[in-house]
């Protein structure tokens, strides 16, 4: 049985209500509910996921300033998946590319890709974030930057005369961009509307901080050294390359 996904009748981003009375706001709202909600695995890995990683995210939006709901935009540009790569050479949790990951402080060589390490990557998006939000007023404009770029946006804002996201048209995947959050947020918040019975989360894993004082010449010989295999040295460390 395929049944419509409900539709909320408000949601809030970053303190700002949506208008889901105005029919283009919730007829794209209905779109992304749909995607998502019949996007069965990808969904329920997200909500599984997201019991792991958001613990280690919101503390770093909340110390930077960043309203919590700039997770779910990790949510929408990686399904949570530290390891994500795109065919453009975005990479990690919050997709950066490699110029940008160096202008907002991330380290990438050839030892090191911090574009994968969790906590950097996170902090590195709140310098992001924050940039963006000094420059349009708007935590909603500041998400929809993140996927199209500052320039292009003010470029859209100029030639439209808006000052407001949902009133500017954009391309089909900037303009997408606000609403897959707002949908990903309705359901990872409500899974039971959206049947989704998750019965099992991915707990966080315990795990033991080593500080390193000089260079390590075999991943492998460190990872014997330290009791653990290279595998498990890799999977909780991915940024090292």
């Amino acid at each position: 049985c395929v049944t419509s996904p409900t539709v909320p009748a408000k949601i809030t981003f970053a303190g700002q209500e949506v208008d889901l009375l105005r029919y283009d706001h919730r007829e794209r709202m209905d779109r992304e509910l749909m995607s998502f909600t019949y996007m069965h695995s990808t969904t329920m890995l997200t909500v599984k996921r997201a019991n792991r990683y958001f613990p280690i995210i919101e503390p770093i939006l909340k110390a930077n300033g960043i309203p919590d709901d700039f997770k779910y935009l990790a949510v929408i540009e990686s399904a949570l998946n530290p390891l994500a790569k795109s065919p453009a050479g975005a990479a990690g949790m919050w997709q950066f590319m490699l110029g940008t990951g160096r202008e907002f402080g991330l380290e990438v060589n050839n030892n090191i890709d911090e574009r994968y390490h969790v906590e950097k990557a996170t902090r590195a998006a709140c310098t992001y974030l924050k940039k963006a939000y000094q420059k349009f007023g708007s935590w909603t404009l500041a998400a929809a930057s993140y996927n199209g770029g500052m320039n292009m946006l003010s470029r859209q804002m100029d030639r439209q005369k808006e000052k407001n996201f949902y009133d500017l048209l954009l391309g089909e995947e900037t303009g997408r961009y606000v609403y897959r959050m707002l949908a990903l947020k309705q359901i990872m918040e409500e899974p039971h509307l959206y049947d989704f019975y998750v019965d099992h989360l991915y707990p966080v894993e315990p795990t033991t901080q080593v500080k390193v004082t000089k260079n390590i010449k075999d991943l492998a010989d460190f990872a014997q050294e330290h009791g653990i295999s290279y595998k498990t040295l890799k999977r909780f460390n991915p940024w090292l390359r």
